[in-house]
């Protein structure tokens, strides 16, 4: 009998090819994008759990405020970690990681410079459980010098040799490590990325007990029974009495004194799970940068309404097509099919149509992966999906649809009598009707709210593109690693700056966007220590400004002829402001610490910089001094659009130095791009999502109108036939529908502000949604939901009425 009832079916589905396929189809892309994002949720609430002691690591983390400077630092003085180790029993292991860039490493003739290089303690991987392939966990960093590589840069630099006890060579630091163990490649879902793990034991930093200079990342090992909240109120205890006395030393005042002034310093601990989610701390105090949970949350609900929509409307095609089959319903029963049998049927088609959805979602979601993974930077993989546990969820979930989907044939239809059925004499109940009202209300109001966040992401995108940056970021050439040419630097850049196509050079590695050299100081105006505050210091000659295509709007650059620049600085906006110059800075006294024991410079104030932004817009501009000090790094800006040549050029000179490195470049444009690219990305993915909601929406308004035209099958040909045009039967089905599409804009459109006005908050510098915004979002929704109302309408509208007019 159920092999009866699958042919039945099967066929039955097979003879309304176009409802059918339709049907499948918007299943299919709600599960599909459902699936997708829920790999994409799991992934991401995945990061960090994979170590075996996971639930027992915390971060220590610095957090205050000084002199209303609010400090959100991911880093923490060198001694903390092992400090909190010895002073508390609780916790049983700590360790730090001192991340250190990309450093140039060498092997024989092998020269490589994107590997990713920190220091780490020599208990490292018994923290954080990185099984080695090769070597002894254990002793593996005892000894100075020595270095854990990935199974991946032992491919790289030594093929299928041995890589333990061989030596790679760091030229930039003057020194060789010995490769002492091989781990497996750093998983994906970790915060951190390195190919490359050096001893700390050789770092001579890591051993001072400065208590007020930031720099590692300090990790504990707590004990399971401790919940590290009770760890987190002992920490000011410690600030007061390690920092305390540093505080005195640099800056003359008492610990109580400091706080008693507004300021506050203090440790505070992180669950490792927490890192990747929820970390708001300054950007370069991240070992690399984090997701948001927002976007989890947002993404996940969009998961969860677009699988709603699909479901809804998988249902409401189901009714619509078996409402045509109520004569069936009346000839089976007079036949003498038994209503139980009837229920079956119906059931059992609705599952087949499930199930041919879930394995064309399956196929979707395979298919649409490489996009996706390029789009949000990961490598999901379909395989989490193929595991026994989640296809069984899947199973569970098709047949909750199934059942939902042909309950209305299966129990309503099949409760009719006979001659019921067979004159088509049932109507569409009050309740119904407003359960379909509000589901269609429900499906625009998702699809208006994606379109319009779409909208405002898109807007918030080209003002980031288009906002004045204080700085000209086009036509930009960076040469960060000049510095490989040592004494040939400056003759490099004398050979360079000769061609035509070069407009100015400079000498700096403080680039405003992209990695940057990193170097903070403390300044207070004149003798007024009480009014320090922490600044952002770039080292630059006097060719920087002009190059950069800065503006100076007061006093005047560094300059070759005004005699010794070394006591003379320039400051930003921002810094004139917040140290009190608001009338005229120029000339004013400036102190800077140069060093944690109390050591100071006097500096005196020759210009002002307008401010520029050399941070994220997602931050405020922070103080910054100039000072006339070039580092190491060319900056090139050119007077031509043909940069691929000018770079040729650079290449062909530098190759003439016969230096042996590689030569590496950026542009600054593409470097600012870079920096939003998050950001740039979510709002493709918002774009894609979006019109996939109102696509699968639009299916099953297709369906509603459908259902309605079966409905008032008769009623169009009496109309026709006393007179009604085609396009007056049109505005009589549409007018309902496109009335609940409007009511939905009443839901979507507060209910969108709100939420994408909270995500501009974290922009520092944002738009303010305007009120067009709403117009075109409703506008655009409108047009869709017509076409597909319309198209519909006009079938329906230009049927022979003869055909439902005539004797039955």
């Amino acid at each position: 009998m159920l092999k009866n009832h699958i042919k039945v079916a099967w066929r039955t589905l097979l003879k309304h090819k176009g409802l059918f396929t339709i049907n499948i189809l918007g299943l299919a892309i709600g599960i599909a994008t459902a699936l997708v994002i829920f790999l994409f949720v799991v992934d991401e609430l995945s990061y960090d759990r994979h170590y075996k002691k996971a639930d027992q690591i915390v971060r220590v983390v610095l957090k205050g405020k000084m002199n209303g400077e609010l400090i959100k630092e991911a880093v923490t003085p060198g001694p903390v970690a092992y400090t909190l180790q010895e002073e508390f029993p609780e916790v049983l292991q700590a360790t730090r990681i001192k991340s250190s860039g990309t450093p140039q490493i060498t092997y024989k003739n092998n020269t490589f410079r994107d590997q990713k290089f920190a220091y780490v303690d020599p208990n490292f991987f018994q923290v954080f459980t990185l099984p080695l392939i090769k070597g002894d966990l254990v002793t593996a960093l005892q000894e100075p010098n020595t270095v854990v590589i990935t199974q991946k840069l032992a491919s790289k630099y030594f093929g299928n040799e041995n890589p333990l006890g061989k030596v790679l060579e760091f030229k930039e630091w003057n020194q060789r490590y010995t490769v002492t163990g091989v781990i497996n490649d750093v998983p994906a879902n970790s915060h951190f990325h390195f190919d490359a793990f050096g001893s700390m034991e050789g770092f001579a930093a890591a051993k001072e007990h400065k208590w007020i200079e930031s720099g590692y990342h300090s990790y504990l090992v707590l004990d399971k029974r401790i919940d590290y909240k009770n760890v987190e109120e002992k920490l000011p205890k410690i600030v007061r009495k390690y920092m305390g006395p540093q505080i005195k030393k640099s800056m003359g005042m008492t610990f109580e004194e400091f706080n008693g002034k507004g300021n506050d310093i203090g440790l505070f601990l992180q669950p490792l799970t927490d890192i990747h989610l929820h970390s708001d701390f300054a950007d370069a105090t991240n070992l690399e940068p984090g997701g948001e949970i927002k976007t989890v949350y947002i993404f996940g609900a969009i998961a969860i309404f677009i699988l709603i929509i699909a479901c809804i409307n998988f249902m409401n095609l189901s009714t619509a097509a078996a409402s045509k089959r109520a004569k069936e319903v009346g000839v089976k029963k007079v036949l003498g099919s038994p209503k139980s049998q009837l229920i079956k049927q119906f059931l059992i088609e609705s599952f087949i149509a499930t199930m041919v959805a879930m394995v064309l979602a399956l196929i979707l979601v395979m298919i649409s992966l490489p996009l996706f993974n390029d789009l949000s930077a990961k490598a999901l993989d379909i395989t989490y999906i193929l595991r026994p546990q989640v296809l069984m969820y899947l199973l569970i979930l098709g047949i909750i649809i199934s059942f939902l989907a042909g309950g209305y044939p299966a129990f309503f239809l099949s409760s009719f009598a006979p001659i019921t059925a067979l004159k088509n004499k049932f109507t569409n109940t009050g309740n119904s009707k407003g359960l379909r009202s509000g589901l269609v209300i429900f499906q625009f109001a998702i699809s208006v709210g994606l379109i319009l966040a779409t909208i405002v992401v898109d807007q918030q995108m080209s003002f980031i593109q288009n906002k004045d940056i204080g700085y000209e970021k086009d036509q930009i050439l960076v040469l960060r690693d000049s510095w490989m040419l040592k004494n040939n630097e400056e003759v490099f850049k004398e050979q360079l700056f000769k061609d035509p196509r070069v407009s100015n050079i400079t000498m700096s590695g403080h680039i405003p966007a992209g990695p940057s050299y990193n170097h903070m100081s403390s300044i207070y105006p004149d003798q007024d220590s009480d009014a320090i505050r922490r600044t952002v210091v770039y080292n630059i000659d006097e060719h920087y400004i002009p190059t950069m295509g800065m503006e100076l709007i007061a006093g005047r650059n560094f300059t070759i002829g005004e005699g010794s620049e070394t006591t003379n600085l320039i400051i930003n906006e921002t810094s004139a402001r917040i140290l009190g110059f608001t009338d005229n800075a120029i000339g004013q006294a400036v102190t800077m610490s140069i060093d944690n024991e109390g050591g100071t410079r006097q500096y005196s104030v020759i210009g002002v910089v307008k401010d520029f932004h050399f941070k994220s817009l997602h931050q405020t501009i922070d103080p910054l001094i100039m000072i006339n000090e070039p580092s190491s790094g060319l900056i090139v800006r050119a007077k031509t659009s043909d940069m691929k040549g000018l770079i040729a050029t650079a290449e062909n000179i530098w190759n003439d130095f016969k230096v042996n490195e590689p030569f590496n470049y950026a542009l600054l444009d593409e470097l600012y791009n870079q920096t939003y690219l998050k950001e740039q990305k979510m709002g493709t993915i918002l774009r894609i999502f979006a019109l996939l909601t109102i696509f699968v929406a639009c299916l099953g308004l297709f369906g509603l109108v459908t259902f309605t035209a079966e409905q008032r099958f008769k009623e169009i040909g009496i109309r026709k036939v006393l007179g009604s045009t085609i396009p007056q039967i049109i505005t009589m089905l549409s007018f309902d529908f496109m009335k609940l599409v409007c009511i939905s804009f009443l839901i979507a459109f507060p209910l969108g502000f709100y939420l994408m006005n909270t995500w501009l908050q974290d922009f520092a510098y944002r738009i303010q949604i305007q009120w067009w915004v709403f117009i075109l979002a409703g506008c655009i929704t409108l047009l869709v939901a017509f076409m597909t109302i319309g198209w519909k309408s006009f079938r329906a509208a230009s049927m022979n009425p003869i055909k439902s007019l005539r004797t039955e």
